[in-house]
């Protein structure tokens, strides 16, 4: 199995929205029939369930974005949300919290 160190999101997250967000497991339930979560559903759940946070402490921010890891699937999914999307490297990367010589890197493997 290609991640088999990653964290089984879907199992997570259905557990903390029964706790604590009853209500909005009917608005994922499409979401929660695929096998398993990608990284952009990780994402788009936790601001759905939790607002998207602000940053108000670049090192924070920077400390936080070392532990991220994506698959091949997420970035290709991330690179052709950029290309449906018009945007430039610094929007996507602005978008996804990355850093702008991430996309490089990875349209420099994935896409040309």
């Amino acid at each position: 199995m290609e991640n088999s160190s990653r964290p089984y999101y879907k199992r997570i997250y259905l557990d903390m929205m029964t706790k604590k967000f009853p209500d909005k497991i009917e608005k994922y339930h499409t979401m929660f029939q695929k096998e398993e979560l990608s990284a952009l559903d990780v994402i788009k759940l936790n601001e759905d369930l939790f607002g998207k946070q602000e940053r108000t402490e670049e090192s924070e921010s920077n400390s936080n974005q070392k532990y991220r890891s994506y698959l091949k699937s997420d970035i290709l999914q991330i690179l052709d949300y950029q290309r449906k999307n018009k945007l430039n490297n610094s929007e996507i990367a602005r978008h996804f919290k990355l850093s702008r010589n991430t996309v490089k890197k990875w349209k420099d493997v994935f896409v040309h």
